[in-house]
């Protein structure tokens, strides 16, 4: 199954059932596809500190002056934390959503293991992550966030419902 990077997003956004289909990928396609999008969400929130940090700094003038001196040592280290600090946290909310889709993956009894549901949780927040990261551009919300959260899991359900059904019980006696 070759699949490039841009089908992997484009299968995240409305797919289920392509979701569903990474479970049979290699793990180092998927970590491509999060290291890529991890890249570009920080990238956009460096820009926005870049051009936001000016306008916080205007009212301050000995920040002002200081942050002037060591402008060539603020950006480089805030890129560097901000990647850091965005990939473990992104990495963190797939592995939590990858439990969560264990607990439903018993409830609708399919197989597959934590390593699968990991790849599918993996696509399945992108859309959530875009939506919030778009809305904490205006406003932060805890009810912005809750209801990613809440996609994620309906996204994570749907996908799931295209994994393999669990053998009967009278199919393992026998």
């Amino acid at each position: 199954m070759a699949v490039n990077l841009f089908q992997l997003f484009k299968a995240s956004l409305m797919e289920p059932k392509k979701q569903a289909a990474v479970r049979i990928l290699t793990i180092g396609k998927i970590l491509q596809y999060v290291f890529l999008f991890v890249l570009l969400m920080t990238l956009v929130s460096f820009v926005e500190l870049a051009f936001g940090l000016g306008d916080v700094t205007n009212n301050m003038d000995g920040l002002l002056q200081y942050i002037e001196e060591i402008k060539w040592l603020l950006y480089p280290f805030a890129l560097v934390f901000l990647f850091v600090t965005t990939t473990i946290y992104h990495f963190v909310k797939i592995s939590f959503f990858a439990f969560v889709a264990l607990g439903i993956l018993n409830f609708k009894k399919r197989r597959g293991e934590y390593r699968h549901v990991w790849r599918t949780a993996a696509l399945s927040v992108t859309l959530p992550t875009l939506i919030s990261f778009a809305a904490s551009f205006f406003t932060t919300s805890f009810w912005i966030t809750a209801a990613a959260s809440l996609l994620t899991v309906v996204y994570l359900y749907l996908a799931i419902g295209y994994y393999p059904k669990m053998p009967s019980a009278q199919k393992k006696n026998a």
